[in-house]
């Protein structure tokens, strides 16, 4: 088919015009463009008919124009100013591209413009031209989690949201949203968003993007910043596209919707849905696998064919493929203009060229422009004229259509890279040629555009930049030259990289100075760590006030502060020091690339730290130390976070020195310590740190991990079990070593961890092998794998290459598998290695040979090559083993036994050294018991401790006796044998192998004899003495040699005299010491050799026998209990130490402070031979012979004890009848039950338990029966003790004080204090000068009162008491007149209440088998349950937090004018609302039972309430300070106390009772609400009588110490109660905005609106506000209850309401609360016809039998009683129908 082609518009040459001036060597025009493309049939019109309605337009707006203004119009004119604005790619438009016209514009230059006009315009893209459908060619340069950046010609740059890229990834994020839906944090959203767009595309990908919208959106310090936003979804890319248009060498975007075996599925997004797209593996590229491509990715594709039918498109994306355009590839045939998209290479004809660029058609059809960048103008910097001639045909591709141009025309780029679509430089190589924020210092203006920019070269070869007009200088620069002016061609300037354009090829670059002066100029260019100076710009506010700050770096780039890093301390108010535009200097703390986010602090701890700075796990080591911040606290520990990703915790045993339970009472979200790194692992990303001072681990720390030795034997205590391994304090070192789970047992992984679920924390290890340790990251690691243990004590382990022999068999564990063999890891780091052909044959076929990591392991050492500090393995058995040609025993070596370089230079061959012979060697190392020497080369030997010294005088320092030697000394020696690493021993010259080490000494005096003695154990007797030397160090004893092959054992308690020696064996006797022994035992037979290195020692075993009163000894701690330790003397005699022998001082005696193995002192006090019994005592005063003072002597005889003597001991046992208390270890001493206590105890046993201290006197002694009775009840012990009273001490007229026993409904019981139970009855009539309606409301057993003795029966043991404030009046006026000190507060008062009232009270309603049923009742109480005085929480807490001030009101209005609480001044105390219960229960004359004649004082007394404490409460300072004394945590109390001091005026003294009760009462779990109730009532006090300074004063102190919400609310109702609405107001705003978590603090403001301040317009505009705040499962309670209060308050609208709820009811339909609550509502309201629909509309959802059963009843209910019997007719037949639609549906 022919190309469809369109005549061009005509003009005739008019006769008038002059002729057109010959066009400049800019601009030529082509003839091609005049000509036509194709012959109009039968003469019509060429114009379209859409052209005809433009030019119809277009002159009738010209025609209005003239009319109106009498000018002529400037359309030309003002279309040319506007695409001079347009000519920039940039944000920022120019003022100087609006172009002016002429004062006086002459014809001819009217006339050029007319002949301009006839040309095609040549335009760029740019951002005004770029409109909503719009079709672009992109590139892509980056690839972000949400979005992908495309970059588009001429500088411009869109991007691409998620949901724009294809139907697939759309539905894909659709159905995580939904997911997601029920998550309220946007975190687990983003951690459940699993779409990674870089598994879908790749940076330099070339796409056909559709312009969705262009938007000038506020950027930073409000500059505007213009976005562009693209969709590349088939649908939208291919608009337009109809089936047909679809040719061979088109350009197609399609998604791919299925990866099959053979190719790809893909979709072109057409109308015609049954078009689909296939692209076979053959057409994906060279370089492009199947596998790369996901489904629902996106291609811009080449149609290259289609199948038999049409339906199959055939795509190609081989760029290499697309990019050949020379002869091929390039759109050829198109049925429409639809064809040529962006992508599409054509082939142009030019007709036109300028400086601005190329226009020409493609086809004859359309034209095409190309501006001066995508024409190559602005690279090459050549004249367009020669390289492009009129009339030439050029390759070209589309890049950009323009839907707003006059004629159809579209944009073509002539660029190479373009055209072949790859890249001009990839952006790895852009980045290493010339980085963006680079500097440029020689610039060179290579070519000047006016009014548009210049381009530059920047020195480098293929690297050409662009300067815009806006970035040449911080002035305005309106125009360009050429020639002239600084910016001219040819000058050189000095300028920094901004960016690159990938599809423009060119370098972005500014001259402006502030530019080239910004520390950086892009996100990526920000290092974490870096101190940076920014500008607050914003202030971020949530629902709890100021959640962050933004600070500007740049123009460009902004960073968070969030809230916890503000500053160090917590601000209350950081909105008035974070003003906008404040100057800050902050730290970085992480960058995000992916969601371009950056994070800051402003805390001074971390900006002036000079610490470095942690930002990868890879360079941080054990001891480095930092600040960091803690952002999570936890119970275990805390999470502390320092730069970018890295995190770590601190365990709560590492935050500090001492003891901390509760990490949240120490330390604060967003606190800054200093830690050190305790433990790091780069690989899992994991670190743990510590807060302790790392200098903490002093020097006896770091002298025990310098004595600790690789493979000696220790026991520890679990302090700390991890997820893998077990944390160990070493016994006696104060260090800390970590044991693996795996090196618990040698058996399989399952093994292992059962046996780590069996150790508790706490528990003593025993034989535990020290693996390895690292003095510098003072790490030790530890094993009780039973090989390794076995190995280490028969010192078989090896710990160095020295220790490893050819032959040996060894003991270790897997450190590493690799597919060549295995390495086995010893002690000290020592590793081997095994090859895969020295395994065992069963385990070479299998997975990682059968083995595991930290397995154990044995094996023959098959070769070692001391040059490279390398040994094999093998296990094979022997007659396979192979001998390596590295190994210090080659097949060279055996045939070959003559020396080199030997030490005594006489010696030629190996076989001159025999047995006894004299020769010499060179020190090769000195060990702690061995010198390893050289007799030649390759001729090793090893000179034992034992055989260096002739005499214990010889040796000069006997901790380290070969200090003296040094490598490379030589010594003489004489050859004893060989030795034997196996056995520890050395055989005879006969038994040599194939690389000897031979044994020698060194001793002077075998240098000397002529006879060689070798010793063996044979040759040593009992009681000989010997000189010794450690060779291992365990728990209870040392290892020692006396020569090289005789070892033994010296017991720990046998190591020296000293005792204090012995609690630090490995420390005071390391290894190689020397001691001077002697044989205890021989035991040739089992090869057991036992010494001792105390003087003084027999050979034969300690004894019974051997021992005497007196005798101090060392003895071994074997047991530790609560009551007692066991200790050994040796290994025939143990004994107990009981607690009455641990010291002078019983308050010290605790055995747990000893441990188990430890060496102590102890004194034998007693002998019971013929009954083997052993007394011992551990006392100062016995061992030490100190004489500091002894509180608790020691009883040896019962003679020593006196009747009166008081004496300590510990009880024994408690038995029925009494209590026996060990005195000493053979002396008991009996309280009978009668002695205990001086009152009855019911249950007495409770109080005492086995070893409980207890101190009595002794009153009487039988030393016959060797029996002691003690006393324990404090009037014998006290000399100053006075009796209980009695019946016969109490008087009538008594005042007495006492606690209730009983309440009764006739009154109450009073047991009297300080009595031997003596308790009475005081009627109900004798309780208050009132009658008493309920006594149970006025007191509760355990009350404290004072009472006044009415009437006393002493034969029937009854008293009658009274409690009316009246008698004790009257007792006060009779003391004060007596000279009796006691507060005279009431000496105004009259005669009025005399005694005669008070004597002649009686009980007239109790007869006498009342009487006995009382005394009954009286005799078999349990007093001891009488308990002290507790305020009901009602009476004295704070009530109604909710704050609903309707209910304030109406109680506030119903109160009576006299009230019973703790009331001054007619405020509550409690900050809540009075008790409307007790007002009723006062009688109605209350107000007239004061005379008018009486002064105010007694009025007050006999008004005051405090009755309700006590029917008498106290009367004076010395009363409430007496019961203060008793219970001094009772707010109740102080309360009082306060009320009184008002009372009295004095408000100094009652703020003073205040503040004291603040002070003295305990703040703990328990007392939180008594120390809350002494604070609101001291802002009630504050609220009454202070101002605003001193309640504000109090009020922030009252949130510091108490729950900050709590005394918000409590605040709030004490201002509504005094009417200071407008304070309350303001605190309740506050509290929305710092409790807005809450939905009771927005609820209790809704209501206050509503009610007291009558404004509801403000109560719903907290709504919106809540929900937003709140989070979602918060959003349907309060919404409803927001809708009740407009049902419930006088000032609420209840249609509003209405409309809420059915807002409600419509998104949750099911929700038959909602239902039932709107009901309810209705329902009072009265409406019937509203409930009767709301009824109806309920009962017809589809409801559960139950809940239909609900409604249709309560519906039946409400017609009975509001309705009539037909309307009771319809629900019933309403529950009828319901019925049956549930049987059909059964059916």
């Amino acid at each position: 088919m022919a190309p469809i082609k369109r005549k061009s518009v005509v003009e005739p040459d008019s006769p008038n015009k002059k002729p057109r001036p010959a066009q400049s060597a800019t601009s030529n025009v082509s003839i091609f463009h005049k000509d036509e493309p194709a012959f109009p049939r039968g003469g019509a019109s060429v114009l379209t008919p859409l052209e005809h309605k433009q030019i119809h337009i277009k002159a009738r707006q010209d025609v209005l124009f003239e009319q109106s203004t009498g000018q002529k119009s400037r359309a030309f004119d003002s279309e040319d100013e506007e695409n001079a604005g347009d000519d920039s790619g940039e944000e920022d438009d120019s003022p100087a591209m609006v172009r002016r016209k002429p004062a006086n514009k002459s014809k001819s230059q009217k006339l050029g413009k007319v002949a301009d006009n006839n040309g095609i315009k040549i335009e760029g893209l740019s951002y005004k031209r770029l409109v909503p459908g719009s079709m672009v060619l992109g590139q892509i340069s980056q690839i972000n989690r949400y979005d992908i950046a495309l970059s588009l010609p001429n500088n411009l740059t869109g991007y691409i949201p998620l949901t724009s890229i294809s139907d697939k990834i759309t539905q894909d994020v659709e159905a995580l949203a939904m997911e997601d839906d029920a998550s309220s944090g946007e975190e687990e959203m983003q951690a459940s968003f699993n779409i990674e767009l870089k598994n879908f595309f790749s940076v330099g990908q070339y796409l056909r993007a559709y312009v969705s919208s262009t938007e000038d959106s506020a950027g930073v310090r409000g500059k505007a910043k213009k976005h562009i936003v693209l969709s590349i979804n088939p649908r939208q890319a291919n608009v337009g596209l109809k089936r047909s248009d679809v040719v061979v060498y088109s350009m197609v975007q399609a998604m791919i919707t299925s990866v099959e075996d053979h190719g790809l599925v893909m979709s072109l997004g057409l109308e015609d849905s049954t078009v689909r797209g296939f692209m076979g593996t053959k057409d994906l590229g060279s370089n492009r696998k199947l596998s790369a491509f996901k489904e629902g990715s996106v291609v811009l594709c080449l149609v290259v064919g289609f199948s038999s039918n049409g339906n199959i498109v055939k795509l190609c994306a081989d760029l290499e493929r697309i990019g050949n355009v020379k002869k091929r590839n390039f759109l050829t045939d198109a049925p429409t203009v639809d064809t040529f998209l962006p992508g599409t290479a054509v082939e142009l004809l030019v007709s036109e060229v300028k400086a601005t660029g190329i226009s020409g058609k493609v086809m004859g059809l359309l034209d095409v422009t190309a501006d001066i960048i995508h024409s190559g103008a602005a690279a090459s910097g050549k004249p367009l004229e020669k390289k492009y001639p009129i009339g030439s045909k050029v390759k070209g591709r589309i890049i950009c259509t323009f839907p707003t141009a006059d004629e159809k025309k579209l944009g073509i780029s002539l660029l190479d890279h373009l055209v072949a679509l790859t890249s001009h430089l990839p952006s790895s190589q852009s980045e290493s040629v010339l980085p963006v924020g680079s500097i440029v210092d020689q610039a060179r203006v290579a070519k000047v555009e006016p009014g548009f920019g210049l381009f530059v070269d920047l020195g480098i070869k293929g690297a050409r930049g662009f300067v815009h007009i806006s970035y040449l200088s911080g002035k305005k620069i309106e125009n360009l030259s050429e020639s002239t002016g600084p910016f001219k061609a040819g000058s050189v300037h000095r300028g920094r990289v901004i960016g690159y354009n990938s599809m423009d090829g060119l370098f972005l670059v500014s001259f402006e100075q502030k530019i080239i002066d910004l520390p950086f100029l892009r996100l990526e260019d920000v290092q974490v760590g870096q101190t940076v100076e920014g500008i607050v710009s914003k202030l971020i506010v949530n629902g709890s006030g100021v959640s962050g700050v933004l600070v500007s770096i740049t123009e460009t780039i902004s960073g968070l502060v969030p809230e916890i890093h503000l500053a160090d301390i917590h601000l209350q108010h950081p909105e008035k020091k974070f003003k906008e535009g404040l100057l800050v200097k902050t730290r970085v703390l992480s960058v995000d690339l992916e969601r371009r986010m950056m994070r800051l602090t402003l805390k001074k701890s971390l900006i002036n730290s000079d610490a470095s700075i942690w930002k990868s796990y890879d360079d941080l080591e054990v001891g480095m130390q930092a600040p960091g911040t803690l952002i999570n606290i936890l119970p275990a520990g805390a999470v502390v976070q320092f730069y970018g990703a890295i995190r770590a915790f601190l365990p709560v045993s590492q935050m500090s020195e001492s003891y901390i339970q509760d990490p949240k009472q120490h330390f604060r979200m967003g606190q800054v310590v200093n830690v050190n790194i305790m433990t790091v692992d780069p690989n899992e990303k994991r670190m743990v740190v510590s807060c302790r001072d790392p200098s903490a681990f002093g020097a006896a720390q770091q002298q025990a991990l310098i004595d600790l030795r690789i493979g000696s034997i220790v026991s520890g205590t679990v302090s700390e079990k991890t997820g893998d391994e077990i944390i160990v304090d070493i016994s006696g070192s104060g260090l800390r070593a970590t044991l693996p789970f795996e090196h618990l047992v040698d058996g399989s992984a399952a093994k292992a961890v059962s046996a780590a679920k069996k150790i508790r924390v706490g528990q003593t290890l025993q034989d535990l092998t020290i693996i390895s340790k690292n003095e510098k990251k003072r790490l030790v690691k530890l094993t009780s794998k039973p090989s390794l243990v076995k190995a280490s004590k028969h010192s078989n382990l090896p710990k160095s290459l020295e220790d490893i022999r050819i032959g040996a068999e060894v003991f270790g564990f897997v450190k590493n598998i690799i597919s060549a063999g295995v390495f086995v890891q010893f002690a000290g780091d020592l590793t081997g290695f095994l090859p895969m052909n020295q395994l065992a044959n069963d385990l070479r076929t299998l997975p990682e040979f059968g083995l595991r990591r930290q397995q154990s392991i044995s094996a023959k050492v098959l070769s070692v090559n001391t040059n490279q500090e390398r040994f094999a393995l093998t296990q094979k058995p022997t007659t396979e083993q192979q001998i390596d040609h590295e190994g210090v025993a080659s097949a060279a070596t055996i045939v070959d036994r003559s020396l080199l370089n030997a030490a005594d230079e006489t010696s030629c061959s190996i076989d001159d050294f025999t047995l006894g012979k004299l020769t010499r060697a060179r020190i090769l190392s000195v060990k702690e018991t061995q010198m390893n020497v050289q007799l030649a080369d390759k001729v090793q030997g090893r000179v034992d401790i034992s055989q260096v010294f002739d005499s214990w005088d010889d040796i000069k320092d006997r901790k380290y006796p070969l200090k003296s030697f040094n490598a490379k000394q030589v010594l003489p020696v004489r050859i004893l044998g060989v030795h034997d690493s196996r056995n520890h021993r050395f055989l005879p010259i006969t038994h040599s192998n194939k690389a000897p080490v031979f044994e020698l000494t060194a001793k002077p005096k075998d240098q000397t004899d002529a006879k060689l003695d070798i010793l063996t154990l044979d040759d040593v007797k009992p009681d000989s003495a010997w000189l010794a030397f450690v060779n291992n160090v365990s728990e209870d004893c040392l290892w020692v040699n006396i020569s090289p092959n005789v070892r033994g054992r010296v017991r720990a308690m046998d190591v020296s005299d000293d005792v204090s020696l012995l609690a630090d064996l490995g420390g005071n006797f390391p290894i190689g010491s020397a001691l001077r022994v002697r044989v205890v035992h021989v035991d040739a037979t089992n090869n057991r050799l036992d010494l001792s290195a105390r003087t003084g020692t027999s050979s034969t075993p300690m004894s019974l026998s051997d021992l005497s009163k007196g005798m101090v000894l060392p003895a071994r701690v074997t047991k530790v209990t609560e009551r007692y330790m066991m200790v050994q003397m040796s290994e025939q005699l143990s004994a107990p130490v009981q607690l009455v022998d641990l010291t002078d001082d019983y308050d010290l005696a605790n055995p747990t402070i000893y441990q188990k193995n430890q060496i102590i002192r102890v004194c034998v006090t007693d002998l019971d031979v013929p009954n083997k019994k052993i007394v011992l005592s551990t006392r100062p005063s016995k061992v030490l012979s100190s004489s500091l003072e002894v509180k608790d002597p020691e009883i040896t005889s019962i003679l020593q004890i006196k009747v009166n003597d008081i004496l300590r001991g510990f009880i024994k046992n408690v038995a029925d009848n009494g209590i026996f208390i060990s005195l000493a270890s053979n002396i008991t001493g009996f309280v009978r039950v009668s002695d205990i206590s001086d009152s009855f105890i019911k249950d007495w046993k409770s109080g005492f338990e086995i070893d409980q201290l207890v101190a009595g006197k002794v009153t009487a002694i039988d030393p016959t029966l060797h029996h002691i009775q003690m006393s324990l009840k404090q009037s014998v012990l006290d000399k100053d003790y006075k009796a209980p009273l009695t019946y016969a001490d109490i008087e009538v007229g008594q005042i007495v004080t006492g606690k209730i026993r009983k309440v009764e409904d006739f009154g109450v019981f009073i047991v009297v204090d300080h009595s031997s139970n003596v308790s009475g009855l005081c009627h109900r009539s004798e309780i208050a000068e009132d009658r008493i309606a309920d006594v149970k409301k006025l007191y509760e057993e355990g009350d404290a009162v004072k009472a006044k003795v009415l009437k006393l029966d002493l034969e029937k043991r009854r008293i009658s008491f009274g409690l009316k404030a009246s008698y004790f009046l009257a007792d006060e006026m009779y003391h004060t007149s007596n000279g009796d000190e006691h507060d005279n507060g009431n000496d105004d008062d009259d005669d009025d209440d005399d005694d005669d009232e008070a004597d002649g009270t009686q009980l007239p309603k109790l007869t006498d088998d009342e009487m006995a049923e009382i005394e009954f009742e009286e005799r078999g109480s349990n007093f001891d349950s009488v308990r002290d005085m507790e305020v009901d929480q009602d009476d004295v807490s704070i009530e109604n937090r909710d704050l609903e001030p309707e209910i304030m009101n109406d109680e506030l209005s119903n109160e009576p004018t006299k009230v019973t609480g703790l009331t001054t001044s007619g405020f509550d105390w409690s900050g809540g609302f009075i008790d409307q219960e007790k007002q009723d229960a006062l009688s109605e004359t209350d107000g007239e039972a004061q005379p008018t004649r009486k002064k105010r004082n007694k009025a007050e007394i006999k008004v005051d309430r405090t009755g309700e404490l006590d029917a008498n409460g106290p009367q004076s300072v010395a009363d409430f300070e007496r019961l203060l004394m008793g219970q001094p945590n009772s707010s109740y109390l102080w309360l009082s106390y306060m009320a009184f001091q008002l009372q009295l005026s004095e408000l100094l003294k009652a703020r003073e009772v205040t503040e004291r009760a603040l002070r003295t009462i305990k703040q703990t779990r328990e007392t939180d609400s008594e120390v809350l109730n002494v604070w609101v009532a001291y802002l009630n006090l504050e609220n009454t009588y202070g101002s605003d300074e001193t309640v504000e004063e109090i009020f922030s102190r009252a949130c510091e110490h108490n729950d900050a919400e709590e005394i918000h609310s409590r605040l709030t109702s004490i201002y509504i109660q005094s009417g200071k609405n407008e304070r309350a107001d303001e605190l309740l705003q506050a509290m929305v905005k710092k409790f807005s978590q809450d939905p009771k603090v927005w609820l209790n403001y809704a209501t206050f609106l509503f009610n007291t301040l009558a404004s509801p317009h403000r109560a719903r505009d907290l709504l919106p506000r809540a929900l937003q705040a709140l989070p979602k499962y918060h959003h349907l309670d309060l919404t409803s209850k927001f809708a009740q209060l407009e049902f419930r308050s006088p000032n609420g609208d209840a249609e509003r309401g209405r409309t809420i709820f059915e807002g409600l009811l419509d998104t949750f339909p099911k929700r038959l609360d909602i239902w039932s609550v709107m009901l309810d509502l209705e329902i009072k309201s009265g409406d019937k016809d509203k409930v009767r629909k709301l009824f109806g509309r309920v009962t017809s959802n589809k409801l559960k039998v139950k809940k239909a059963k609900y409604f249709f009843k309560r519906w039946l209910e409400y017609e009975e009683k509001n309705g009539d019997p037909q309307s009771c007719e319809k629900v019933k037949a309403r529950a009828a129908e319901y019925v049956r639609e549930q049987e059909v549906e059964k059916a």
